[in-house]
């Protein structure tokens, strides 16, 4: 019997727990997700950087594959459109 209660007061110690820990994501998520939009905002500037030899009118030249570039914008956009979905 002593068991089944330990066990009964386990679990709710792991909800409080729990309760916790999903308030801290849904308090923390906006600011993480606008955190990530900008580091893939810097990694898009970095890549389309001009110096140092780039010449926009040849691709061999660039810093990233227009796939890359294609992958982060898509990215930035679906990142900007979840921001938008917290305000």
């Amino acid at each position: 019997m002593q068991t089944q209660e330990r066990m009964v007061n386990d679990v709710k110690i792991m909800q409080k727990v729990n309760r916790v820990h999903r308030e801290a994501f849904l308090e923390k998520f906006p600011g993480q997700v606008e955190h990530c939009l900008r580091l893939i905002m810097e990694r898009i500037q970095v890549g389309l950087d001009k110096r140092d030899g780039v010449d926009i009118a040849n691709p061999d030249t660039w810093r990233m594959s227009t796939e890359e570039i294609r992958n982060l914008t898509d990215c930035a956009y679906k990142l900007n459109s979840i921001r938008e979905t917290l305000k």
